[in-house]
Order: structure tokens, then sequence, then C-alpha cells
């Protein structure tokens, strides 16, 4: 057994990613040239079977590869213990994702522990795990993502993600700009705590978010120019979290906050959404141009306050005043602060996001 210490850690790296229209119908071929020519086990949603899930079995079908398909409607424990059931018997050589986030989350990390080898077909642009070794199940003992694997192979097919509701692309702007606050986050940590902090992570993470903000006007209905930029996006920083080892780069004080909001309400709006909301929130206390990461959100369609987000004034505060607490050995820029109920309410007016 090797020691991954902090002068060793493993990068697992996707060998493929395929970003552009019509793209799904490279998935039989990638499949060929990766080894897997016997046996494939499709997950997907009943929807993101119809949409992009039974396309996949055909085109594998055709090359005589066996194909096996399991539908999920959510990501729970009790999800992915089917699934992983379902990969014991058949044993494929491969598992495809075809979905969204939670679809992607069951599937790559049921194959993770049973170690099959997975590729991601987003019917989305949600969020980074799409493309990230970190997954998200509710019901495990930590409300929030959990390393697995990243995928071998990434096909996102930009005619497909294109019909999805737009809101879903809108979340996944939130998710990326947050990276703003968390490379902060972490070179934060790492100069007071110590905390190993990659160079090359961070500015790929940064990078992705900059992209981001400086093509906002291109990220609308029907524009696939923007949609695959972001993708392309969302992929690097997926990307990025693979080459750190963790979600370091992509996650900080403003994924907390969202954490700590689906903790505080049942009526909490999307990931990407929340975070950006959060990034707000965290760009003023880091004293970097909290404006601009607005109106960036404004200008994509994303909510910029609480009402936005359909959440009380109230939860936001709770929020933000339980955040540090959810993850506590993540050291961000909240871990810092002495504060009581009204500081965090002050933040909150301050920012407009209340």
């Amino acid at each position: 057994m090797v020691d991954l210490t902090l002068k060793h850690h493993r990068m697992q790296l996707p060998r493929e990613v395929i970003v552009g229209s019509g793209t799904i119908e490279y998935a039989a071929d990638i499949s060929k040239k990766l080894g897997f020519t016997k046996s494939a086990l499709i997950i997907a949603g009943s929807k993101t079977y119809d949409i992009a899930g039974k396309t996949v079995k055909e085109l594998l079908e055709k090359e005589d590869i066996k194909v096996d398909t399991f539908l999920v409607e959510s990501a729970t424990v009790k999800d992915l213990e089917a699934v992983e059931e379902k990969i014991r018997v058949l044993k494929p050589q491969v598992v495809f994702g075809v979905g969204g986030g939670t679809k992607i989350d069951v599937a790559k990390l049921s194959s993770a522990r049973q170690e099959i080898p997975f590729i991601s077909i987003p019917t989305t642009a949600s969020h980074d795990g799409i493309a990230s070794p970190l997954s998200s199940v509710k019901g495990l003992e930590k409300p929030y993502s959990v390393l697995a694997k990243a995928p071998i192979t990434i096909i996102a097919d930009t005619n497909i993600i294109m019909k999805a509701p737009w809101r879903f692309a809108i979340s996944g702007c939130g998710d990326v700009i947050s990276k703003l606050t968390a490379v902060r986050d972490w070179r934060l940590a790492h100069k007071e705590n110590n905390e190993y902090y990659g160079s090359y992570a961070a500015s790929l993470a940064l990078m992705s978010a900059k992209l981001v903000m400086q093509n906002a006007d291109l990220i609308k209905l029907e524009n696939e120019e923007g949609l695959r930029v972001l993708i392309e996006a969302l992929i690097s920083c997926g990307v990025s979290m693979s080459i750190a080892g963790s979600s370091r780069p992509c996650s900080g004080s403003e994924h907390l906050f969202s954490h700590a909001l689906d903790i505080t309400t049942t009526k909490h709006a999307m990931h990407g959404e929340q975070c950006g909301v959060g990034t707000i929130m965290m760009a003023y206390l880091h004293k970097i141009n909290w404006k601009s990461i607005k109106n960036t959100l404004k200008k994509v369609g994303a909510p910029i306050n609480a009402e936005e987000l359909g959440v009380e004034k109230e939860n936001v505060v709770e929020a933000l005043e339980i955040a540090a607490s959810i993850r506590p050995e993540r050291y961000t820029i909240l871990s810092k602060l002495k504060w009581k109920r009204e500081d965090f309410e002050k933040l909150a007016r301050k920012t407009e996001v209340i």
C-alpha cells in the first residue's frame, strides 16, 4: 500500500472529454477505444433515459456490447446500495451515468465503490459534479460531497443539454462563480493553518470562474456558444478537484452556507443558485468585488437575494450562523469570525441578500 502523504497525492483525470453538438454519437466508439467491448450498465432516471440513455443503449448494442439499464429517481443511500448490488450481480466492464447531478452522483459513487470505470453523460449543466471525483448522496454521514473517482470519460452533448430547463444552466453559473471565494478560502487555510495548497488546481478553478464572468453576455437561452463556455468551465472545475485530490479549489465558505441553508429550510433553491448568493456575501468578507459578482449573477438570471432563492431572511441569517460548524475541519473565512447573530444579519443586509 502506497502512503499518499501531502508530498504524494494521486490525481485521477478523465482520459477523454468531448463537448459539442451531437457528441453522444461517439459513446460506442469511445467505449470500444477504452477496451469496454463486452458489457455496460447505464444508470439514468426515467426522463434522462428517454432523453439520452436510450440512445446510448442503442449505440452500444449496435457494436454487440451487452447493455443493462437501471433507473433511479433520486440520490439517496438506498439508491446507492441498489445500484451497487446491480453492479455486483452484473459485473459490467463500465458504468454510464446519464442525467443531471443526482443520477451522475449515484453512478459515480457506486461504480467507484465497486471499482468499475465510469463514463459521465450529463443532460444538464447545473454543477461541476459532471466531471469531479466527488459525489453528493443524501443519507450519508456527512451533508456534503464525498470522494469517489473522476469519470474516465465525459461526453457533453450541447444539443441535449440545451433542451433542459434554463434554470439548470443558471445554477451551473452560480457554482462556477463560487470558485472565486472557494480558492481564497483555500489560500487562507494554507496561510493560517499550513494546509496543502495547489497553485495549479487553484488557478484552473479561478480561470473557470473568470471565464464565466467574462462571457456572461453569451450565456443565455438557446445560445450554444455560451452554453459551451459554461460546460467547459464546469468540466475544468471538476478537473481542478481531481488535481487537488479534494474539493478544496471549488468548495469553500459559500458552499458551507449552501449546505447550512439546506438544513435550515426545506424550501431551498438549487445548489448552484445558493452557492452564488453565498459567494456574494463571502466575497464581501474576503474584500473582493462582491458587486461585480452580484451583477454577473443578475445578468445570467441567477438569484441574488433571499427572496429570489425562495427562502426567508431568517433562514439566511441562521445558515450564516451555523455554516462554519457544518464542516469544522474545513478552514474558511468563516472560521476566523467570532460573530453573533446580529453581525451575520448586518453582512446579509450590507450585501442586500436580505
